[in-house]
């Protein structure tokens, strides 16, 4: 399939190109260039001046902060930030719990929550996994009971996020224990500077601090910042994690990472010899590439065929199964080409002017959790089964 874009959509390509030349700060280029991870001062500094574009949430409507951009150019948008390379707008407001509060939130919830989620004046972090129930996500025990015209939220999440750069979570809690699991389950908007809340880091394998637990002991949530019905969290959770996974395909950060590969191997010499000479490499480069055209082709046709059901789980898990296998084979790739060089420093937060180098092994290991966070590759193809496959 030979994918062909208007001259409507190759004038908007363009037009992105151009604007993140202009504006995107070149410190910021090449951080993540090199393979760090942005900063949360990064990407507050980006998504605001792709708010004042319009496009930080570019398929939302104008009234909450979106620009009502189409599909095709909503996904131009995030693969041209993904090549520049730039920091992606936070994906816990703009592609979870956005797309949630525009379909279940209420009036007051979207005029409230909307635009500071575009603007990034709040950051929200997600609040589902708990101990015992990752996977198996409707066996969570974390309760909110209601009293009067609040909750009192009691229990722990883990695997939290950036919880300790969030204003707010998004969390599921149980709002009855006398039901069907998933019935029993409820969405609810939790500000964390509330009184009660303890938030703990876990450090990663990369050493870096991305995760933590979350407590909660008595605390009080107005009753207003349930999303939906009480009792019908289970329909918002399944709709987030669609969304979610299907902005997980990464289809412009594999490319992204892909030409990185390409060019260091022309700057690598490994026993007096560049590395781009190495027929294996050169082989596998190539191979990577067409696997990425394919996941590219296989992401429009998901998004612009009328015939395929976007309400069926089965298409986005084929997007981010082969999406994120794709990512980790690559950065291994990237790691290997590093050589001892790449163990000689590690990257972490706050040393940015280490070895050109440093950052490839860290973000190696970082990026064996894509095939887990999101859901499992084997819940993936458990769901391929179910609804694909029948």
């Amino acid at each position: 399939m030979e994918l062909r874009l208007s001259s409507s959509q190759s004038s908007f390509r363009e037009e992105v190109r151009a604007f993140i030349k202009t504006n995107l700060p070149n410190e910021i280029r090449e951080r993540l260039r090199r393979g760090h991870p942005p900063r949360k001062s990064d990407v507050v500094t980006w998504q605001k001046i792709l708010h004042q574009k319009g496009w930080a949430a570019p398929n939302w409507p104008i009234e909450f902060g979106g620009a009502g951009l189409g599909i095709e150019e909503r996904l131009i948008l995030l693969q041209e930030i993904y090549h520049a390379p730039a920091p992606l707008p936070l994906v816990l407001n703009i592609n979870m719990l956005g797309p949630v509060l525009l379909r279940f939130g209420t009036q007051e919830q979207k005029q409230e929550f909307l635009p500071k989620l575009a603007s990034l004046d709040l950051w929200f972090c997600q609040g589902f996994s708990e101990p015992g129930a990752g996977s198996d996500l409707a066996s969570l025990r974390t309760s909110a009971k209601l009293d009067g015209d609040h909750y009192v939220v009691n229990g722990q999440k883990i695997w939290t996020s950036g919880a300790q750069h969030a204003d707010w979570t998004f969390a599921l809690v149980r709002t009855d224990s006398s039901t069907k699991m998933q019935q029993g389950i409820s969405m609810i908007l939790i500000n964390l500077r509330s009184e009660g809340i303890k938030i703990r880091p876990i450090i990663s394998i990369d050493g870096a601090h991305h995760l933590n637990e979350v407590f909660f002991e008595d605390v009080i949530v107005p009753a207003k910042n349930i999303v939906g019905e009480e009792g019908r969290g289970w329909d918002c959770a399944k709709y987030l994690l669609s969304c979610e996974r299907a902005a997980i395909a990464n289809v412009g950060l594999c490319e992204e990472r892909l030409s990185y590969l390409q060019e260091l191997s022309e700057e690598i010499f490994q026993a007096g010899r560049s590395i781009k000479d190495d027929m294996n490499l050169r082989l596998t480069i190539a191979r990577l590439g067409a696997e990425i055209r394919a996941l590219d082709l296989t992401n429009w046709r998901f998004l612009l065929n009328p015939d395929i059901d976007k309400e069926n789980p089965g298409y986005a898990s084929i997007l981010k199964l082969k999406g994120t296998e794709l990512l980790q084979e690559i950065t291994a790739l990237l790691a290997r080409v590093s050589g001892l060089t790449g163990l000689e420093r590690r990257s972490t937060e706050g040393q940015d002017e280490l070895h050109p180098l440093a950052a490839l092994v860290p973000r190696y290991l970082y990026y064996r959790a894509a095939t887990i966070y999101g859901g499992t590759s084997e819940v993936q193809k458990n769901i391929l089964a179910k609804t694909i496959l029948g």
